[in-house]
């Protein structure tokens, strides 16, 4: 039932970790990907490792907190592709932000992190939805994060990010159900991607606290994506799948 061969897909923060994970599973069930991402390397570095598999993928550079620079990239990938069926809002400030006191975080930090993991999301929306509404269907999705449920310390502004997600999710859905298309977030748990700065012992707290007691990895969270993306989640929309192996239970 999850069938997206030559479907165009689009997934911001493609370069690496989750948002890589992304790209080679859409690649591995025959869609046309679009890695991309503020670092032109890791977005290319994406991009090769697709088309030694024998998939098509095109690396574009790009930073979500710049509306002239999102609609340009949409734009050059309709000229190029023709169409854009699935939009995959992953990028997000999470892995290079330093652990700290709410109180200690800068105006500036605060404002950093809000726009690359909110408004950035808007931006892409705003982007490609224009087009999903001419050709009467399509697929958001947005990566939220388990934290909008269980808070936590030293990454409020992370945390805040994450919450307004699942609001912006919720309301996109409402907005855009005229129009046949679907609004979903996933929210993944605490995921080992190789360059968080969390103490490691976190993921040993969080394994022991889980149902299926193991850490989770970016793969784990691909077949939810390819779901959402898919025909087979038509009816589905408005909706937060949490994906963390059971730590909370939502």
């Amino acid at each position: 039932m999850v069938d997206l061969k030559n479907k165009v897909v689009m997934v911001t923060g493609g370069g690496r970790g989750i948002g890589r994970a992304f790209c080679l599973g859409f690649s591995a069930n025959g869609s046309r990907v679009v890695v991309a991402d503020i670092d032109l390397m890791n977005a290319s570095n994406t991009v090769n490792e697709i088309k030694r598999s024998g998939g098509h993928a095109i690396a574009m550079q790009v930073d979500v907190t710049n509306f002239d620079e999102v609609q340009n990239m949409a734009t050059r990938i309709l000229e190029i592709f023709g169409s854009v069926d699935v939009l995959v809002n992953n990028a997000a400030l999470v892995g290079d932000l330093e652990l700290k006191p709410w109180d200690q975080i800068s105006p500036e930090e605060w404002d950093r992190v809000l726009r690359v993991n909110v408004t950035g999301m808007f931006y892409c929306a705003r982007a490609v939805v224009p087009h999903m509404i001419k050709k009467g269907k399509g697929k958001i999705i947005n990566i939220a994060s388990d934290l909008f449920l269980k808070g936590g310390k030293g990454r409020l502004h992370y945390i805040t990010s994450k919450a307004a997600v699942v609001g912006f999710t919720r309301a996109l859905a409402r907005e855009l159900g005229d129009y046949n298309i679907n609004v979903n977030a996933v929210a993944p748990g605490l995921t080992y991607t190789g360059y968080l700065k969390v103490p490691k012992e976190w993921f040993d707290v969080v394994r022991e606290q889980r149902c299926l007691k193991r850490n989770e990895y970016p793969e784990d969270l691909v077949g939810t994506v390819l779901f959402l993306a898919s025909e087979a989640s038509d009816f589905i929309t408005g909706q937060t799948i949490v994906v963390n192996g059971g730590d909370v239970l939502y």
